[in-house]
């Protein structure tokens, strides 16, 4: 229906009048309504979420096919590429709330001034990510790899530097398409840059070699190895950038004004405020994954290998529970703009089962086939026997982590940005880390016991959020501050 010049959602209707109450049904019938509500938000997010990690498990079975060293060094380098990146994702992903609240509301034009400030902070956000992306390559020797995965290491890196921009740009523009309820773009884009990231993978990896003869001139085509995979997983970001940015343009929002698209320093903070918390939240998880890494290659390129590909397959399924949390965050964020205290408990509670029962699912594939999935990312004996018992661990730590995602992404669309990282903190940090250690060295269980010290964590933090939004959603929430009527004004009028 119409809304202030705008075609609404199908998903916008039937807000109760009493915005404490919910419509009088039943318990049981209104959980089921909420679980159909999300269920269309969350399959085309969870998608494009698992489409996006797709695209790395990709990577890894052309590249695992070179060789343990150079699989190693992809782990190596995506390791420290999604540490750093992560931070800045995340700071961009403070405009999730923001969007979703101003859409909750009934302010479209707010919701795409919000768009264009988060692309000025993607700007930003890139230039300051950069340099620790450039420099990370020369501590890798010092700090105990191999001298040839450190050498892989850099080489994907410094590729994947170039990318950075469109991949902010794009969780920006991401974040304001599944908040207004547009999905198909998303799904087409990341459709789109698998097609294109199997054939360039192909290509670049492998050489012209594999080419028929009647390519031609193609079949000269050098075989760049690493760097090959790097340079398609660029192209497929830029893709996606390009076609998401070209459906913005087809949501019409009445009211907006050219002029408002110029940055301003006001909502920037405002915007950091919100995403520089689920940044640091990111990082912290994305990083002891990372460290983790860089312990077990300490232990020979054969277990950093192993370890890469048991934690590319456990990130596969998580990426379908963070679409979860994000179709969550979308619909707590509604409901806490139209100020509707039932709905956010009913829209939380209902993406923290679905988060939980999708990994519990997966956790089962994990146990029944571990040397399977292992087989389909190397054909090395080795790597496959080592890459098993993690995958038994990351079974165990399945649901907690599905919990733990769904969790994060409610308490972001209520604008609970803080305890999530400090949650995430104390959990890796103050218990993961040491335990895994101690497992590891302590009680000679190698990188097993770093993994059964990352479950002890994951299982922590996911208690942990669970038992905040329980909290936060039985009373009122307030919306997040809008931004400032003085400073829309003063941009209204300019060209």
């Amino acid at each position: 229906m119409a809304r202030n010049g705008y075609v609404a959602r199908p998903r916008l209707r039937g807000r109760p009048a009493n915005p404490g109450r919910l419509p009088t049904m039943s318990l049981g019938s209104s959980r089921l309504l909420e679980l159909r509500k999300l269920a269309r938000l969350a399959a085309p997010l969870a998608l494009v979420h698992a489409g996006n990690q797709l695209m790395t498990l990709v990577d890894m079975a052309f590249v695992g096919r070179l060789g343990a060293v150079a699989l190693g060094g992809i782990g190596i380098a995506n390791g420290i590429f999604f540490t750093v990146s992560t931070l800045g994702m995340g700071a961009m992903m403070g405009l999730d709330p923001l969007v979703s609240q101003a859409v909750g509301a009934g302010d479209p034009a707010r919701a795409r001034r919000w768009l264009w400030q988060g692309i000025w902070l993607a700007l930003f956000v890139t230039i300051v990510l950069s340099i620790p992306i450039a420099i990370a390559p020369n501590f890798l020797v010092p700090f105990g790899i191999e001298e040839a995965v450190a050498r892989e290491a850099t080489t994907y890196l410094n590729i994947r530097l170039v990318g950075l921009y469109p991949m902010l740009v794009y969780v920006a523009v991401r974040a304001y398409l599944q908040a207004m309820g547009v999905t198909r773009p998303m799904f087409i884009s990341v459709v789109a840059a698998n097609l294109l990231n199997v054939a360039a993978d192909a290509l670049l990896v492998f050489g012209g070699e594999i080419l028929p003869a009647w390519a031609g001139p193609l079949r000269s085509l050098p075989a760049f190895g690493v760097a090959g995979a790097a340079v398609a997983t660029t192209l497929c970001t830029i893709l996606q950038l390009a076609i998401i940015t070209s459906a913005v343009g087809s949501v019409e929002v009445p009211g907006f004004e050219r002029g408002m698209r110029r940055w301003l320093r006001s909502d920037l903070l405002a915007a950091l405020k919100v995403g520089l918390p689920i940044g640091l939240q990111m990082a912290a998880e994305v990083s002891i994954f990372a460290l983790v890494g860089l312990l077990v290659g300490r232990m020979g390129a054969a277990n950093l290998a192993a370890h890469q590909v048991s934690l590319t397959l456990a990130s596969f399924t998580f990426t379908v529970a963070v679409g979860i949390g994000a179709a969550g965050s979308v619909r707590v964020g509604r409901a806490v703009g139209a100020r509707d205290i039932a709905g956010v408990r009913a829209a939380g509670l209902t993406a923290i089962a679905a988060g939980g029962g999708w990994m519990a699912l997966s956790a089962l594939v994990f146990l029944l086939a571990p040397k399977a999935l292992a087989g389909l990312l190397t054909d090395q004996a080795g790597v496959i026997e080592a890459a098993a018992p993690l995958l038994m661990i990351a079974a165990v730590f399945q649901l907690s982590d599905g919990l733990q995602a769904a969790g994060s992404g409610v308490l972001r669309g209520a604008g609970d940005t803080r305890f999530p990282f400090l949650a995430n903190l104390f959990g890796y940090y103050v218990i993961a880390l040491p335990l895994g250690l101690w497992l590891a060295w302590g009680m000679n269980l190698g990188a097993a016991g770093l993994w059964w010290g990352l479950c002890t964590g994951l299982t922590v933090v996911a208690i942990a959020l669970i038992a905040r939004f329980r909290r936060i959603s039985s009373r009122p929430i307030a919306p997040l501050s809008p931004m400032a009527p003085a400073a829309a004004a003063g941009v209204a009028g300019e060209a």
